[in-house]
Parts: structure tokens; C-alpha cells; sequence
């Protein structure tokens, strides 16, 4: 974790729920998020097995922070990727960031020969921690469920084998807002009925095109008989 007891020493309005914090979190953020996914995408690529010099777009996503030049940009200084790969940042994604970054993904994949795709999602939980409210609950749950951390992966079509090792009802139910005080969300209690109810249709959707059976009912149960939130 990034946020430390000195670090909070430092700046005493995050502890506050809501007090203006916004220049330390983005001062914490838009540095260290690039180099928590670096630390992923080093992985992904020792795992790739092929030349960071094939890498031939960059897809970096991330709700912790925004700036300009972004994480993308310098994500490509910090592993050495050519200057000529082609970048695309995503901010504010939220808890859909991996379902969005590997949509994306296939399309630039499958539209781009030879293309071979970096996908990073990186988060940094600095811009959503702050002190306790009487009246949001919620805020705290959410802090709870979340640390920092980042995933990466390569995605492409064609693959050298010998070389090459949303949901319905759903609106309102997670919101986040960048606000001065940092970035705040909001969750509705029912969020594990909300999932259980979608994901066999959900995933049904993604891989019966593929001949690929779901089974999903002792998951789904689990889900219902699991917590929900206060």
C-alpha cells in the first residue's frame, strides 16, 4: 500500500471524509500508478515469452488519477517500449476496466495484423481513502474490499504457437465521482443479488459462441446466500 502513517501525517485532510485533498492524492497517484502496472507488465511479458520490441500497442486503464501526459505515456518510458507504439489511455473505467481493456483489446488485435496488444489496468487506492461518515456507510465497505494493485496481459490474433506461450438493472447500483476531496463512491446493498441474478446470462452471452458451457449454479447460489451490504 502506498498510503502510509507518515504519507496521512503529512496531509491530515485525507483523514477527514470530506475535505479538500485532491493535489496530494493526484501528487501520489500520478506517479506511483505507473510504476504499480510496470511491475505487472514486467510479469506479463517474461510470461509472453517475445521481445518487448513486438509490442505494438499500449491499452493503460486506471480510476486512480488523471493527468496529461497519462500513465500510458509514461508506462512507455519506464519498460523502454518503442516510440512509435501506438497508446490509448482510459480513465474513470471503474469496476468494468478488464471487461472494457480486453473488448478493446480483441478489436485492435483482430483490425491490425500482427498487432500484439499491452493491456495494464493499475489502482491506487489513495484517491478513494478517507475518514469515517455517521451517514455513508458505504464508503468504508468500499475501502475495505480494495488494496492497490495492477494487472497486464498481451493480447493478440494469430498466434505463433511455438513462441508464444455488464450487467442488467445494474444502474446507480456502484457510482464513483472525482471531487475535490478525492474520488467518492457509492454502493447499493443489493449489488451481490444484482450479480447473481445476471451472471449466467452474462456469461452464457460470452461463450456459447464458443461451444463452451457455463455452469454457474453453485457459484449463484453462493452469491445469494453470501453478505450483503449494510
Amino acid at each position: 500500500m502506498h498510503l502510509t502513517e507518515e504519507f496521512l501525517r503529512e496531509n491530515p485532510n485525507m483523514w477527514a471524509y470530506m475535505a479538500p485533498s485532491l493535489d496530494a492524492r493526484q501528487d501520489l497517484v500520478v506517479v506511483e500508478v505507473p510504476k504499480l502496472g510496470k511491475e505487472a507488465e514486467v510479469k506479463a511479458i517474461k510470461e509472453w515469452g517475445q521481445p518487448k520490441s513486438n509490442i505494438t500497442h499500449v491499452v493503460f486503464c486506471t480510476t486512480s488519477g488523471v493527468d496529461m501526459p497519462g500513465a500510458d505515456y509514461q508506462l512507455t518510458k519506464l519498460l523502454g517500449l518503442r516510440p512509435s507504439v501506438k497508446r490509448l489511455m482510459m480513465y474513470q473505467q471503474g469496476y468494468f476496466a478488464g471487461g472494457t481493456v480486453l473488448h478493446l483489446a480483441k478489436d485492435l488485435a483482430e483490425n491490425n495484423r500482427g498487432a500484439r496488444v499491452l493491456l495494464v489496468c493499475s489502482e491506487i487506492t489513495g484517491v478513494t481513502f478517507r475518514g469515517p461518515s455517521d451517514t455513508h456507510l458505504d464508503s468504508l465497505v468500499g475501502q475495505a474490499f480494495f488494496s492497490d494493485g495492477a494487472a497486464a496481459l498481451i493480447v493478440g490474433s494469430d498466434a505463433d504457437i511455438s513462441a508464444e506461450a455488464h450487467l442488467r438493472d445494474g444502474d446507480g447500483a456502484i457510482d464513483g465521482h472525482l471531487r475535490e476531496v478525492g474520488l467518492t463512491f457509492h454502493l447499493l446493498k443489493n449489488i451481490p443479488g444484482l450479480i447473481s441474478k445476471n451472471i449466467e446470462k452474462s456469461l452464457d452471452e460470452a461463450f456459447k459462441p464458443l461451444g463452451i458451457a457455463v455452469m454457474i449454479n453453485s457459484f449463484r447460489s453462493a452469491m445469494v446466500k453470501g453478505s450483503t451490504f449494510a
